[in-house]
């Protein structure tokens, strides 16, 4: 049975971070856990409606296989055709809106199929990111001129927080992001370009707990 945007819709939110629409349910989860239909996705999903052939020019595959992954991401929800397109048998293609999470890995068995598959959809999406950041960091000054490259920005802040104080900071840059989500997403504004935001908000692994009462300094 195939999956249909409303019926991902209704799927559970993330309780975590109140702008995403949907978890990816196991079958879309399945579907999408192959490193090209990643790409494929992420493509749509920063570039807006391509067909078969403009997807292969850009990602240098054959529009074959393009087309044989977009139809099994159709075939579950993640993506679909954009009819108002295209003239003749030639076929748009863009991504079901709304924001999408992958399902938590606890609560997935360890070694199941569908633990393996997050991990894999999650390591692609990271590998993406890093790569668009260093293409912009080599690449950048001879695409762009100053009124972009005077305004990116690539920064990194180190605090001290418990739980609760990460949770309420994430919460207030979530409204942020969904606000301009709404005002740009869907209506671009004359000449603006495609931007990605990366928000990265974790615990350091190597760090110690803050004690509960500091030492005097002497």
């Amino acid at each position: 049975m195939t999956e249909t945007p409303e019926d991902l819709a209704n799927q559970p939110s993330s309780t975590r971070h109140p702008g995403i629409d949907h978890v990816l349910s196991t079958k879309a989860l399945k579907s999408l856990a192959h490193p090209l239909r990643v790409r494929i996705y992420d493509e749509l999903s920063a570039y807006g409606p391509l067909t078969a052939s403009g997807l292969a020019e850009r990602l240098g595959e054959s529009s074959g296989s393009m087309s044989y992954h977009l139809r099994e991401l159709g075939r579950s929800g993640l993506v679909r055709e954009n009819t108002s397109r295209g003239k003749g048998r030639e076929r748009w293609w863009e991504r079901v809106p709304g924001s999408v999470a992958l399902p938590d890995a606890r609560s997935l068995p360890a070694g199941s199929a569908e633990r393996l598959a997050a991990k894999l959809v999650e390591d692609e999406w990271l590998r993406a990111r890093e790569q668009n950041s260093r293409d912009f960091l080599s690449e950048g000054d001879q695409v762009f001129g100053p009124e972009w490259l005077d305004v990116a920005t690539s920064d990194t802040i180190n605090l001290r927080l418990t739980p609760e104080q990460l949770a309420a900071l994430v919460a207030e840059i979530d409204v942020v992001f969904l606000k301009y989500g709404e005002l740009y997403k869907h209506t671009p504004s004359p000449g603006s370009r495609p931007v990605q935001i990366h928000l990265n908000a974790f615990p350091l692994v190597r760090g110690e707990v803050t004690p509960e009462t500091t030492p005097k300094e002497r």
